[in-house]
């Protein structure tokens, strides 16, 4: 099979993996020659704030796997065409898109070959190639294999600048139903052994800066939405236990996608692909502002609103905590408003220590004034009391979108208004 035909076929492959994004990663030193460079933010899947779009390199080793997820379209009873790189095949390929000025990075992950520890020496391999052989100073991210030895994934960190190990499922119980060769228990265990890692080489790093690196931009993982009735609260606990107990860097979140000759155990459907969107929200605050599972969803309602993101269906269940005073309001507090970011709440903060705040200097901010107004106080702004189900229907989207090629009604086009 010919190389572009390999590309095709495996770069397709690879696109369900969410869990390719980047940041965070040490500057490699190219002073010392070498080929590739990367920023300190590192490198992602994305746009930078100045409009680059920076790319990784994303393939499977193979599609060829022994495991049958059923969820995956690579799965060993799939009848997908198969392909397989060699190690050499994948660094002159990550060499060439890099000199074209494709791509700053690569993305490996495969199938599993043989066994575990086979797969893992070849993707291996690869990252070793690249750094050693040809000097590539540019973003590796490989996809590592929890039931792979402990020695081949201390190297695949010592060469790569993230490694990721996907849960692919919140509970132990779906793991069961739909990938039973995977076991959350090992997948955890291997998480820990390479927190381990990370926290040993920045120890090293902090006595000696020349001490090797270990996966400098962490570990990240993916779960897919959808494939099993598992609820947004079981997502997001799962999330929230692995961003507590292991510190990684980001979960990514996956909307399920029907493959062919799927198993009746699986939906015929996909989710709404808000929901990814929802989640990712959610995950955000888990993060970044201070919220906790029990918080964003409940007994009565496990799954997110779809209509509304969930800082602000926090806050319509909340109306009691509201007004907050912009003015007074502790950091914590103000975080919790809706339509108030990170960066607009610390720069209020500052704001407020020469001037009260005014609706003059929240439209300076460019905050969302609309969706802030029902829920502060500001020197110039008091807001009237709104039922829970006014502000709801004032945030919540139409139900239906307009036609915009829908017949009118006889008395618009008789001029009668």
């Amino acid at each position: 099979m010919k190389l572009s035909q390999k590309l095709s076929i495996l770069a397709d492959a690879a696109k369900y993996d969410a869990s390719c994004a980047s940041s965070g990663t040490t500057k490699r030193d190219s002073r010392r020659g070498g080929i590739g460079s990367t920023t300190g933010a590192g490198i992602c899947h994305s746009y930078t704030p100045d409009g680059r779009c920076v790319s990784l390199l994303k393939i499977l080793l193979t599609n060829v796997c022994v495991y049958d997820c059923l969820y995956c379209i690579n799965r060993a009873s799939s009848g997908v065409q198969r392909a397989r790189f060699t190690p050499e095949e994948v660094v002159q390929l990550t060499l060439d898109f890099y000199r074209r000025n494709y791509i700053e990075g690569l993305f490996l992950s495969s199938g599993i070959i043989r066994n575990a520890d086979y797969t893992m020496e070849q993707v291996v391999r690869v990252a070793r190639t690249l750094r050693v052989a040809h000097g590539f100073k540019g973003y590796i991210h490989l996809k590592t294999i929890p039931e792979a030895s402990p020695e081949l994934i201390a190297e695949a960190g010592r060469w790569a600048d993230r490694i990721s190990i996907n849960v692919e499922l919140p509970t132990q119980a779906d793991l069961e139903k739909l990938a039973p060769e995977k076991n959350l228990g090992r997948i955890e265990k291997s998480m820990s052994v390479i927190k381990a890692r990370i926290d040993q080489s920045k120890a090293e790093r902090r006595e000696s800066p020349k001490a090797p690196g270990f996966a400098p931009a962490g570990q990240s993982t993916q779960m897919i939405i959808g494939a099993t009735p598992a609820k947004d609260s079981a997502i997001l606990e799962r999330a929230s236990k692995l961003y507590r107990e292991q510190k990684l860097r980001r979960v990514y979140y996956s909307a399920f996608s029907p493959i062919p000759d799927a198993s009746s155990d699986l939906p015929l459907i996909a989710p709404p692909l808000v929901r990814e969107h929802r989640l990712y929200q959610a995950d955000w605050l888990l993060r970044f502002y201070v919220f906790e599972v029990g918080e964003l969803t409940t007994q009565a309602e496990p799954n997110l609103p779809l209509g509304i993101d969930p800082k602000l269906a926090w806050a319509l269940r909340h109306r009691e905590r509201f007004p907050v005073n912009l003015n007074k309001a502790p950091r914590e507090l103000l975080l919790r408003v809706p339509g108030l970011g990170v960066r607009n709440v610390d720069r209020m903060l500052r704001i407020r220590r020469w001037h009260a705040l005014r609706l003059a200097d929240l439209t300076v901010l460019r905050v969302p004034l609309k969706k802030m107004m029902p829920f502060i106080v500001v020197a110039d702004h008091s807001p009237h009391l709104l039922e829970k189900d006014a502000t709801m229907r004032a945030f919540t989207p139409p139900a239906r979108q307009l036609d915009l090629f829908a017949t009118a009604p006889a008395s618009v086009e008789s001029g009668e208004f």
